[in-house]
């Protein structure tokens, strides 16, 4: 969820009025309404193939549940890696607003393309490449619509978190609908159409943006950036087939090495990756990085850690738990068969409700003497998070005894994860946005997105990590949510002094 030419608070992007307001005005900056509906569309379409590509390769394609999840787990998990390169190409060629309009081309491409069985391993690449363009550049276009500090930033926050889950609730009923019922290419023909929405909100409207996501010289998007996008385009379609040409020469190789020491590679390659983008290349950004930027990205780092966790755990909702809403839960209602993928559409209609009251809370709770830090939020967040793996368990236990469940068994844990959501991930983002140094908020939110890109992995690869050791892979989430989650609640005190002195 940045311009290394202009403050990713205020210079980027509020206007004459948003700069004459009061911190304490609890009206948003109008831009939030452009970056909302954009956002909105993008997850319509992310969320509308997530809800299918399990199901699709299971029941369609034939795959085994294992290799489904591993398949589901990496293409989530790189779907969270790409964006720490595609904000580092924002932050010092591209600029953000024109980085997300490629990044929604790409990416539309590759919803079209997952309606051709064919294609798959094309569409998941252009969905991979095109996320990290967009994904870490909108997200950070909220944080250039408020000045340093202010209040309202955490509750932007939460508003646009509205709108990504406005998309995620529809994307179920429409794509998951079309393609259980009517056809799988149906399904995800849906989410590239979701995604041309996306595209077309963010241009029409880019006016209320002001300066927002723009380099310092930069004209707002318009007809002569098409050769640009165009370039960029086909750039990443060329880099997706080189990649899967690549990838059919070192395959037996990779599938030699077991499922930890994959994870070690691809943790070294990520940290190897990082080390080599982080150093600014010229004029101010090429000055060393001063004690508060260090503390920053140390902040930044540690809680990366914790959100591995987390994620870790809620990602089993396009995965585990959406085999065990098609498998284990009796979806039978008045002679009618609920259609498995629904019940990811639980989650984000409860944050649709719930959210404008996490948005408020969070502003009057910060402006009094009860003000919580950021990491304490999340590492409740966590413990939430934990105790809907608790009900989980105790769901998969109930069904290996009887066969199925009912519905109300999801639907609980469903509204335990969207709790522990709201108290970690806006507040995270928000975090990020104010305690990142300017010249380099792109690519510290890239970092951030790239933990939960670890985390998908390892949600898709938990079963087989676990094959063996005897523990159920739910005991595990629930004991390693709650136990991290008190782990960060015991460290607060000591990042908060740093994220003061990195704000500073």
């Amino acid at each position: 969820m940045s311009s290394s030419a202009s403050s990713p608070h205020l210079a980027g992007g509020t206007t004459a009025s948003d700069s004459a307001s009061s911190a304490t005005v609890t009206r948003h900056p109008p831009g939030l309404k452009v970056i909302f509906m954009a956002e909105m569309w993008e997850r319509f379409s992310y969320y509308g193939m997530r809800a299918l590509l399990v199901l699709y390769l299971v029941n369609a394609l034939g795959y085994a549940r294992t290799d489904a999840l591993q398949l589901y787990g990496l293409y989530t998990g790189l779907v969270y890696l790409t964006p720490l390169l595609g904000g580092y190409l924002a932050d010092r060629w591209i600029g953000t607003r024109l980085a997300v309009v490629i990044g929604g081309v790409v990416m539309m491409l590759g919803h079209f393309a997952m309606a051709f069985e064919p294609l798959l391993h094309v569409a998941l690449g252009l969905l991979i490449v095109g996320n990290g363009f967009f994904k870490p550049n909108s997200t950070s276009m909220v944080g250039m619509l408020y000045e340093p500090g202010d209040p309202r930033c955490a509750g932007g926050y939460t508003i646009f978190y509205m709108g990504v889950n406005v998309g995620a609730f529809l994307a179920p009923l429409v794509a998951g609908t079309l393609g259980e019922r009517l056809g799988w290419h149906w399904g995800f023909a849906s989410a590239g159409v979701g995604m041309a929405f996306g595209i077309i909100a963010l241009l029409w409207r880019q006016h209320l943006l002001g300066r927002a996501g723009l380099r310092e010289g930069q004209a707002p998007i318009g007809w002569a950036d098409l050769p640009r996008i165009a370039l960029w385009t086909v750039g990443s379609l060329a880099l997706v087939l080189a990649v899967l040409d690549a990838g059919h020469l070192l395959a037996p190789l990779w599938a030699s090495l077991g499922a930890g020491t994959k994870l070690v590679a691809g943790l070294v390659l990520l940290a190897a990756v990082f080390l080599g983008l982080k150093r600014p290349s010229r004029g101010q950004d090429a000055q060393p990085l001063t004690r508060a930027e260090w503390s920053a990205m140390l902040v930044i780092a540690i809680t990366t850690v914790f959100v591995i966790v987390f994620w870790m755990g809620y990602e089993q909702a396009g995965g585990s738990m959406s085999l065990f809403a098609d498998q284990q839960t009796d979806r039978h209602l008045a002679g009618w068969e609920i259609p498995a993928s629904w019940f990811q559409s639980i989650n984000p209609l409860a944050i649709m409700g719930l959210a404008p009251l996490f948005s408020a809370l969070w502003l009057r709770l910060d402006q009094s003497r009860f003000a919580l830090p950021d990491p304490a939020k999340m590492g409740l967040g966590m413990i939430v998070l934990g105790l809907g793996f608790v009900l989980m368990a105790a769901a998969q236990s109930r069904a290996e005894a009887l066969g199925t469940v009912g519905p109300l068994w999801l639907a609980g844990v469903y509204l335990l994860h969207t709790l522990g959501e709201l108290m970690l991930s806006p507040v995270g983002y928000a975090m990020v946005s104010q305690v990142a140094p300017v010249r380099l908020v792109g690519l510290l939110m890239g970092v951030w997105l790239a933990g939960i890109g670890v985390a998908n992995y390892l949600a898709g690869a938990l079963e087989s990590l676990l094959a063996g050791s005897g523990i159920p892979p739910f005991v595990f989430l629930f004991s390693s949510s709650i136990g991290a989650g008190v782990l960060l609640l015991l460290i607060t005190p000591w990042l908060n002094r740093l994220s003061h002195r990195a704000t500073r």
